[in-house]
């Protein structure tokens, strides 16, 4: 009865030799794919509709300001009434100016040329606030100002 023998099969053993190469090749990928969040966003905003839209194009001299009500975990913090968000911190429109002529020393005199300024608002903000932070940006000579928005949809 020995005439069926049964023969071993080994699973021949996985190469990593490539699997480095591999992993690299992926981090690399996903390096150049991904981009990185600045600013942390402290003000809700719900970007008003528009049908005339343009996207920016050189984005490295554009300058972000937030206009909002204070997200929802912040609310107990600092109320529920409209904020200006520069960068990180919540700032009055007296301090634009400022914030907005030290990013402007902040940047290669090329870009100083091209600086834009980019309002989000969110679209229940009342032009009371905007109006006070657009004075603020003609103290600072800063007259390219865009207002974010989405397109209309018809």
């Amino acid at each position: 009865m020995t005439m069926f023998r049964r023969r071993r099969h080994e699973v021949p053993g996985l190469n990593t030799a490539s699997l480095p190469d591999l992993i690299f090749t992926v981090l690399f990928f996903f390096m150049i794919v991904t981009h990185m969040q600045k600013v942390a966003v402290k003000v809700q905003f719900r970007t008003p509709q528009g049908t005339e839209l343009t996207r920016l194009t050189k984005k490295t001299s554009v300058t972000y300001i937030y206009i909002g009500r204070p997200s929802a975990d912040l609310r107990k913090t600092f109320g529920n009434s409209t904020r200006i968000q520069l960068n990180d911190k919540f700032t009055p429109a007296s301090e634009v100016a400022d914030y907005v002529t030290a990013e402007r020393n902040r940047m290669s005199p090329e870009d100083q040329e091209q600086m834009t300024v980019s309002i989000k608002a969110d679209r229940g903000t009342h032009m009371g606030v905007i109006s006070d932070v657009k004075q603020a940006l003609r103290v600072a000579k800063a007259y390219r100002i865009n207002y974010s928005a989405t397109e209309k949809k018809k």
